[in-house]
Order: C-alpha cells, then sequence, then structure tokens
C-alpha cells in the first residue's frame, strides 16, 4: 500500500514521527503538571514559563560561560529547580488551605510577569541553539530522514517520564510524597519535614519542566513566548489523562501528539484544536480523565 486516503504513507509516518517528538514535549510538561497538582493540589499556570527560563538558562550559559549542551542538561534544570522552590517557599506556602483558584492566579500572575520581564531584556525575537555535534545528522528510515536529535529528544522523554513514575508510584520516596498531601500531621508525627519535601516537590517538578526546556532549544528558536504557546495545549494534556495521574500524563501526552500529527496530515486545519475536541469529549464521557480517579 502506498497511500492511504490519496495520502502517501511515507507522508503519513513522517508526519507521524514528528507528531512524537511534539507529544515527548507534552508529555514531560504535563507530567510535572501532574506532580504537583497531585502531590500539592496547586494548579502551576506558571509551568510554561519554568519551560521558557530552562530553555534560556541554556542559551545563556552556553553564550556567557561557555558552557555545553550536555552539562546544561543537568545544570539548567538544577537552577530552575532551585528557583522553584524559593517560590514556593515565599509564594506558594502562603496560599496553601485555600480555594486553588488563588495558587491558579497567583502562578499566572508569575507567568506574566517572568514572560515579561524575558521580552523587556532579550526581545521579542528568538535565538538559536546550536545541536550538539555528537547528535547532528540522522537515520534514513526509509520513508523519512530522521535527525538524530529528535530520536535523542523521544528517547529521553520516555526514561525520563517513566522513571519518575517508578519513583512516585513504587518507591518509599514515593509513598511519603503521598501521604504528605493525605495527612501532613501524621507524617510530621514521624519526624518527616514535610515543608522542605513540599518544596522539594514543587522543585521537581518545574526542573521537569526546564529539562524540556533545554531540550526543545536546538529544535524551536528560544524566545520569550516560548512556553505560553505550550502550557494551554498542556492544561488540555493533564486534563484528558486525569488530574494528579502520573500515568495519565505520559501516556496522554505522547498519544495526543501523535493524533496531532496525524490530523495534520488528513485535515490541517483542524490539527490545533484536535486537543481540545478531544478534552471535552473525555469531559463529558470521563470527567475525572482517562487514568483519574472520581
Amino acid at each position: 500500500m502506498t497511500s492511504v486516503f490519496g495520502i502517501p504513507v511515507a507522508v503519513i509516518l513522517g508526519q507521524l514521527m514528528l507528531g512524537l517528538v511534539n507529544g515527548s514535549f507534552y508529555a514531560m510538561l504535563s507530567l510535572g503538571l501532574a506532580v504537583i497538582f497531585g502531590l500539592m493540589g496547586v494548579v502551576n499556570f506558571a509551568h510554561g514559563a519554568f519551560y521558557t527560563l530552562g530553555a534560556f538558562a541554556a542559551l545563556l550559559a552556553l553564550q556567557l560561560f561557555g558552557i555545553n549542551y550536555w552539562v546544561a542538561l543537568i545544570v539548567a534544570p538544577l537552577a530552575v529547580g532551585a528557583l522553584g522552590m524559593a517560590v514556593e517557599r515565599l509564594l506558594l506556602r502562603r496560599v496553601y488551605g485555600l480555594d486553588p483558584l488563588y495558587g491558579l492566579l497567583l502562578t499566572f500572575g508569575l507567568a506574566l510577569i517572568c514572560e515579561g520581564s524575558l521580552n523587556q531584556v532579550f526581545g521579542a525575537t528568538g535565538q538559536s541553539y546550536p545541536v550538539p555535534p555528537a547528535l547532528a545528522g540522522g537515520f534514513n528510515l526509509g520513508f523519512m530522514f530522521l535527525p538524530l536529535y529528535r530520536a535523542w529528544v523521544i528517547a529521553v522523554s520516555v526514561v525520563v517520564c517513566f522513571s519518575t513514575w517508578y519513583v512516585i508510584e513504587r518507591t518509599r520516596l514515593g509513598a511519603t510524597l503521598r501521604a504528605a498531601r493525605e495527612n501532613t500531621p501524621l507524617l510530621q508525627s514521624f519526624g518527616v519535614n514535610v515543608p522542605l519535601l513540599m518544596a522539594a516537590t514543587f522543585g521537581g517538578g518545574v526542573a521537569l519542566a526546564a529539562l524540556a526546556g533545554v531540550l526543545a532549544s536546538p529544535i524551536v528558536l528560544v524566545n520569550s513566548y516560548m512556553g505560553s504557546s505550550l502550557v494551554i495545549v498542556v492544561f488540555a494534556v493533564v486534563v484528558i489523562g486525569g488530574m494528579g495521574s502520573i500515568l495519565g500524563s505520559i501516556v496522554g501526552g505522547l498519544a495526543l501528539g501523535v493524533i496531532e500529527g496525524f490530523t495534520k496530515v488528513l485535515y490541517p486545519e483542524a490539527s490545533n484544536v484536535v486537543v481540545f475536541l478531544i478534552m471535552a469529549l473525555v469531559l463529558i464521557l470521563r470527567p475525572a480523565g482517562l487514568f483519574g480517579r472520581d
């Protein structure tokens, strides 16, 4: 078979592969959101801003200090994660116990401040980040030429996402994190420093967003609005997978990236809204999301 619905199979497979790359970013970003909401009950609307900060941290580290991509993969998420811990300690901690709307409005304001500040300093014009030499070139898959860097992004995303799921769902640390949300006084009675644990949880969630930003920097232009263009789609992914569901965010992100890529081939005009159509359908049939709990 050389075509489906009159479209060459090579075109379809190529677009699906690119959709998997986009899905990798959706999965990592929605995973960070799910971790923060599931373990802290905070709707972090500044998640896209932390993604942008990760990309800028890698870019500035290279331009100012000559720090290469491989070091930036570690340093940038750690730096942004430390900033996230400071935000949790100084700001978010003040809205715990209040209506979740307060946390959403607070993080939305933080996103606007971050975006405006970056735009003021660096302007709206994007800057490119070079692909590391070790990941230059690509593979000839027969139906398309797959850049090696995009294959790297997919591999890293899958490893990071399922490693995070394993830590939270299958280890003692994950059980402690879940207990901190469900019964804080009891956990504190066992000598656990719950405030530090919560700060570390938020820092870890935004570090995942920063890591996604570093991975994206050689693919897209690094600019102050790169996060805002993704965060709405990522929130839709989280809702579809189930608010707070780690596995739902991973599977939903990867699947929706592929669906979006397939839609660009069959009906390009619908590619920008297909995620939201699926979200509406899921909310009608299963309001808790595909993997969420009622």
